[in-house]
């Protein structure tokens, strides 16, 4: 961890600094949070394609991207939500989090809406044939699924979604106007990676890999 370059005198260091700069929280921020999927936040859920999950472990918090068609995000209940994982680049950091601390965060988003949805809970990896035969896509299981039991959820106001105008089409860029896939690893990577080689297949690798 880096030092800081702040001065300490201004460095938040307890909470009670930082209730006198923020205050509390009321109305309803506070009464929006509940301890189970009201049927208003269910109907977010299976509208969202996409979501942040977070986690913690040994070596640092990590977050990590997951989507598909919305609402693959399963509600088994009022308290628990099911998670397929799909194919990806078997890092696995979320995976080893979970071993190590079960605490995870998800941040579910839907496009257009700037309300997006927050919901905290423990989860465990499962590999039940019978659990992941109810994920199958495109004739491919997920490689697991990790089962959420909720403890905490709330949606958060859209004050962050309209301040980035996230959903505009007119603030959209070009990919062209950002270093490419392969520039990106071969001047990281320094492995002697082909930059144009690595581009030109990877449309074609990602439409195979995709489940």
């Amino acid at each position: 961890m880096s030092a800081s370059t702040q001065p300490d005198d201004y460095i938040v260091r307890d909470e009670a600094t930082l209730q006198a700069i923020y205050g509390r929280p009321s109305g309803a921020a506070v009464t929006k949070e509940v301890d189970y999927l009201h049927p208003h936040y269910q109907s977010m859920i299976r509208a969202s394609p996409f979501l942040m999950l977070a986690s913690v472990g040994p070596e640092g918090a990590d977050a990590t991207p997951r989507g598909d068609v919305a609402g693959f995000v399963e509600i088994q209940d009022q308290h628990t939500l099911l998670l397929p994982d799909r194919r990806g680049n078997n890092r696995i950091d979320t995976m080893r989090n979970i071993l190590a601390d079960d605490r995870v965060a998800l941040l579910f988003l839907i496009p257009g809406i700037s309300e997006t949805l927050r919901v905290n809970g423990h989860a465990e990896i499962s590999v039940d044939p019978a659990l992941l035969d109810r994920f199958i896509t495109h004739g491919k299981l997920p490689r697991s699924v990790l089962i959420v039991h909720v403890t905490t959820v709330f949606f958060q106001c859209s004050k962050s979604i309209m301040r980035s105008r996230l959903w505009d089409p007119e603030l959209q860029i070009p990919r062209s106007a950002l270093p490419s896939t392969g520039t990106i690893v071969a001047d990281i990577a320094r492995d002697g990676s082909d930059a144009a080689a690595y581009d030109a297949v990877a449309p074609q690798r990602l439409r195979d890999t995709m489940w």
